[in-house]
C-alpha cells in the first residue's frame, strides 16, 4: 500500500463509532462514552487538530490534539498530541507518520513552536514512533500519585 493512498480529513462526529472500534482492536476494552467526551472537547477547543486517516472511504486511524499557552509553565504556543490510534490491520503502512505530518502542519499554523506528547514506556513501539518523527526526550518530568 502506498502512502497516496490515505487521505487525512478533518475527524466528524460520525467517526466516533469507527474511533472506539480502533481503539477496542488495539486496547481490548470498549469506551464509547470516553470517546464522545474526549472527541467533542477537541471538536470544540481546535476541529482542524482532530484528524483521521481514510483509505478507501474507511477511517484506519485518528489522531487528536491542540495547541496551548501556559500549561505547566510554558509560555509559548505548544502544539500537543493526546492520542494516535491506528488499526492494527493497517499498522507499518505510515498512517501515523501521515496523521502526524498533518497535525504538525496545523501546528505550525496555529504559531506553535514545539510540539510534545507524553509516552508510556510500557505502550511498546509509540515512543519509536515518536522518535522516527524527530520528537526527543524532554526534561519535563512527569509525577505521579495514586489515589
Amino acid at each position: 500500500m502506498t502512502t497516496n493512498q490515505v487521505l487525512v480529513r478533518q475527524l466528524d462526529t460520525i467517526d466516533i463509532g469507527t474511533v472506539t472500534a480502533i481503539d477496542e482492536k488495539i486496547t481490548g476494552s470498549y469506551h464509547p462514552e470516553e470517546w464522545e467526551r474526549r472527541i467533542g472537547y477537541y471538536l470544540r477547543r481546535d476541529p482542524d487538530a482532530a484528524l483521521v486517516a481514510v483509505i478507501d472511504g474507511e477511517v484506519v486511524g485518528f489522531m487528536l490534539g491542540e495547541v496551548r499557552s501556559g500549561e505547566f509553565g510554558l509560555m509559548e504556543p505548544t502544539g500537543w498530541i493526546e492520542v494516535l490510534g491506528v488499526d492494527p490491520d493497517h499498522q507499518g503502512s505510515s498512517i501515523g507518520r501521515r496523521l502526524a505530518e498533518s497535525l504538525l502542519e496545523h501546528f505550525k499554523s496555529r504559531g506553535a513552536v514545539k510540539v510534545r506528547t507524553l509516552v508510556d514506556e510500557g505502550m511498546g513501539d509509540i515512543a519509536g514512533f515518536f522518535e522516527s518523527l524527530g520528537f526527543e526526550p524532554a526534561p519535563l518530568r512527569p509525577f505521579v500519585k495514586l489515589l
